[in-house]
């Protein structure tokens, strides 16, 4: 905990750049993201402009964002009036024209790089000539969206995460292009309304969900080799997560997912085959588990395990029985494991950062003090031990220890002394 403490504060500190004042926002797309990020600034007390395409989607976006509040003020964590205050924080507007006077303008539509593109264009000859303009995307490269810009130093990634308007992290991606003081604006905007920012390099996945693409591929093999969905869940949990990793997939919807492997050219037989069977997570009844109407309650699915049973003899593996520690160890070390990578990459600037990622993105446990903490906690050698266990037995190659982490694990140092080492 008190790890996590200083990691938080360690994440905000720059070298260099000014941050430029913000005080009014746009923020383009008004669907499930743009509007959690609105509620944030709204809730910051900073006016915001909530742009989409045409009235029906801007209206379908404040319902939404009604709904939020009324939750809200049902379980008594805000007043009515509050709400209402807050609500009228945010105006609305179906031109772009609306940001020509914004401070930062944030893109927050659906994952398509020519649209992204197209807008950015556009807002470049809208916007002064000193307004930030960011991107929300989770899952495209920030360096090609900044190529349609003829200025592409005021442009950075700001990754919120869903749902934007109670999830802490904001990971701040600085594209090649990005200038320091447009990074420092970013950041201290991100600090203004009560996010936490990591600074992220580009790379697919930005930090955190790297790092979830290799315990999502550990999750996989799992079931192929025995476990059933509950099974998998369980072990995270009894790790300390709030949720399960497949849980967790299926209150997103399991065709998220399921395009990015696509556009990655990856292939998980038992996921994508539950994909393909029209089973789409929590939104649809049924994916890794069944839902009753009405119900958000994870219930195990014998339709899911014929599928897993199937697609394991159809691979031709024998089933077996896997122990909630090798489970455990799997998933979390495949973390660690890339972890070390991103570091070592300079995607991440400290090992730390890694950690406070993890712990406000992705719920792991606070007083495990994050993926790379508890890894020097655990030891490096039987971590690279495990690793290598791992992928001899399994032939996963990507299981095979980073460079960094063998190396520190040999040289009986830690991710921590690495990080004192380059302060």
């Amino acid at each position: 905990m008190r790890h996590i403490f200083f990691a938080e504060r360690q994440a905000a500190k720059l070298d260099d750049g000014t941050a430029r004042p913000v005080t009014r926002v746009a923020i383009l797309g008004a669907g499930t993201m743009g509007g959690g990020i609105a509620m944030s600034f709204a809730a910051a007390g900073m006016p915001v402009t909530l742009i989409d395409t045409d009235d029906a989607a801007i209206q379908r976006g404040l319902d939404r964002i009604r709904g939020n509040y009324a939750t809200s003020v049902q379980r008594g964590s805000i007043s009515a009036t509050e709400a209402e205050r807050r609500l009228g924080r945010i105006a609305t507007a179906t031109d772009r024209a609306a940001a020509a006077d914004a401070d930062l303008v944030i893109e927050a539509v659906f994952e398509d790089l020519a649209l992204k593109q197209e807008i950015f264009r556009d807002l470049e000859a809208i916007c002064r000539t000193d307004t930030v303009l960011a991107t929300n995307t989770s899952a495209l490269d920030v360096d090609a969206i900044a190529a349609a810009l003829a200025h592409p130093g005021r442009f950075v990634g700001m990754h919120f995460f869903s749902p934007a308007n109670v999830m802490k992290l904001c990971e701040v991606v600085r594209a090649a292009a990005t200038d320091a003081d447009t990074l420092a604006t970013a950041m201290a905007t991100a600090k203004q309304i009560a996010k936490v920012p990591v600074v992220s390099g580009n790379c697919d996945g930005f930090i955190g969900n790297r790092m979830v693409a290799k315990r999502s591929a550990q999750a996989e093999r799992l079931l192929q080799e025995g476990a059933l969905p509950q099974d998998v869940d369980a072990a995270i949990r009894a790790f300390g997560f709030p949720m399960g990793p497949l849980q967790t997939n299926d209150m997103s919807g399991l065709d998220i997912g399921y395009a990015i492997r696509k556009r990655r050219g990856t292939k998980f037989h038992i996921a994508d085959a539950i994909v393909e069977s029209g089973r789409l997570g929590q939104k649809t009844g049924a994916g890794y588990y069944r839902y009753e109407p009405g119900s958000r309650a994870p219930l195990p699915d014998p339709d899911t395990a014929r599928v897993i049973e199937e697609t394991s003899a159809a691979l031709g593996i024998e089933r077996r029985e896997i122990a909630q520690d090798e489970m455990i160890e799997r998933m979390i070390f495949a973390l660690v494991n890339e972890g070390a990578k991103i570091v070592a990459e300079g995607i991440a600037a400290r090992p730390s950062d890694v950690d406070v990622v993890w712990a406000h993105g992705y719920g792991f446990p606070r007083w495990r003090g994050g993926p790379l903490a508890y890894a020097d906690e655990t030891g490096l050698a039987h971590i690279v031990a495990r690793l290598d266990a791992f992928a001899q037995t399994s032939g996963d190659e990507t299981l095979a220890p980073a460079p960094l982490l063998r190396e520190l694990a040999e040289t009986g140092s830690s991710f921590a002394q690495w990080q004192k080492d380059r302060a």
